[in-house]
């Protein structure tokens, strides 16, 4: 940040409000996504944010322009949890699978450069059973750990954020900490991207798609998990998770295409329409892997999910990837 560019900024320049942000708008939106679970409530926060630091970059005191974003960013997001604009949850419905607002988030995430009091690497800390595990706590000591354990502000500076004292802020990282399941060690995980964990996503498709029962339930782990937001319902153990997945689609022809998310590998699922030459969207299926094999399937069927990862909803029948 250059004083000359902050100094327009200040003057109302927009096209330099937007030159000083630029760099930070990926990992913010980041943020809003591990706090809120929804890439789309992330970035509709995001934006309310964004626009508050327009409205008061005058007020700026120069020192650290990322902290001042987070600031803003992070109390956008209580505040949105605190207004209760999520749509509650129907009371009937027993939910035991992760939460019903969870959404993919597209891609990998290289950009985030944690402070050095940091407890998560970029990977982990936007994985999905990370991100899935924050929704469970309350909003304060979601922020908190987020600020600290993630991106690595110090008790001091996570307490000027959120307006509290550092004692508290401490203690609520306790609290967090506690109620979040434990670190995988890093070697059970294949490293993103690599041939192992090309070859076990590899596998498992060619098996599904062969649909042989036994290859599917040799390549899930014993606690093997299968959630679908946002229906209530999971299933558990390789047995039922296999013959849930070739009973569901028993008879049909699979087409599947690979991509990532929350910097884990996935597959967008296409099926073939009986009344068309065409194959039509089902899924986007996203691994959690622990070795050679496969520990968690989470589903998403919504086609907003599908539209932030580029792909089509329908695809001709003749479509060669």
């Amino acid at each position: 940040m250059t004083e000359a560019i902050l100094a327009r900024a200040r003057a109302g320049d927009g096209e330099a409000f937007r030159e000083l942000v630029g760099p930070h708008r990926r990992e913010l939106q980041a943020h809003c996504y591990r706090i809120l679970g929804s890439v789309q409530d992330a970035e509709d926060v995001l934006q309310e944010a964004l626009l508050a630091a327009w409205r008061s970059i005058g007020r700026f005191d120069g020192r650290s322009l990322r902290a001042w974003l987070y600031r803003i960013a992070t109390n956008h997001c209580l505040n949105y949890l605190r207004g209760q604009k999520r749509r509650p949850q129907p009371p009937e419905r027993e939910w035991s699978g992760d939460p019903w607002w969870l959404e993919p988030y597209p891609g990998d995430l290289d950009e985030l450069t944690p402070g050095p009091e940091a407890r998560y690497d970029a990977r982990e800390s936007i994985a999905l059973s990370f991100v899935a595990g924050l929704q469970h706590l309350p909003p304060q000591q979601r922020a908190v750990l987020v600020l600290r354990d993630v991106l690595g502000f110090s008790a001091a500076e996570t307490a000027d954020m959120l307006g509290t004292t550092a004692t508290a802020v401490n203690s609520a990282l306790v609290r967090a900490r506690a109620a979040l399941p434990p670190d995988r060690p890093a070697h059970e995980v294949p490293m993103p991207k690599s041939p192992a964990e090309a070859a076990v996503v590899d596998r498992f498709v060619s098996a599904f798609q062969r649909f042989d029962l036994p290859e599917l339930v040799s390549l899930l782990t014993d606690d093997a998990r299968l959630t679908m937001p946002p229906e209530p319902a999971e299933h558990r153990g390789p047995g039922t998770i296999a013959r849930f997945l070739l009973e569901l689609h028993q008879g049909q022809e699979l087409r599947f295409l690979p991509t990532r998310a929350n910097g884990q590998p996935a597959m967008v699922l296409y099926i073939p329409d009986p009344r068309a030459p065409i194959w039509r969207f089902c899924g986007l299926i996203v691994f959690t892997l622990r070795g050679e094999r496969v520990q968690g399937l989470t589903r998403f069927a919504g086609q907003a999910s599908l539209t932030r990862f580029g792909f089509p909803r329908t695809l001709p029948r003749g479509f060669d990837a």
